[in-house]
């Protein structure tokens, strides 16, 4: 199975912005429920915000009004714009489908310093 391509990831200063971009060789984004997840040390994955086919998004209480995400159909890509960024944000971000993820991709790091 494919795995997604996650980068944009960052070391950042608290309250600074990064965007994530990720992209699937194995199919169109467009055709999926996706989200982005991420992974702290020591903790479970958790999704933090995904998108479905019809364009509805939620976020995760912990992101929200901070994060947004947003897919570019015509690069087969996908986003999340991270503003306000905290340390407890630091974490391994991932991309994959929102129902059922499949293959996971290596991720990109985020770290945020107080």
């Amino acid at each position: 199975q494919a795995r997604f391509v996650e980068s944009g990831g960052d070391l950042v200063q608290s309250g600074g912005s990064l965007r994530l971009s990720c992209k699937y060789p194995g199919g169109f984004l467009s055709v999926y429920d996706m989200g982005w997840y991420r992974q702290a040390p020591g903790k479970q994955r958790e999704l933090v915000a995904s998108l479905t086919i019809r364009g509805t998004t939620n976020y995760a209480d912990s992101v929200k009004g901070r994060f947004t995400l947003s897919r570019d159909n015509a690069k087969n890509m996908m986003f999340l714009q991270m503003n306000g960024l905290k340390p407890d944000d630091t974490a391994v971000y991932y991309c994959n489908f929102a129902t059922r993820p499949g293959s996971w991709g290596q991720g990109t790091q985020v770290t945020v310093s107080s």
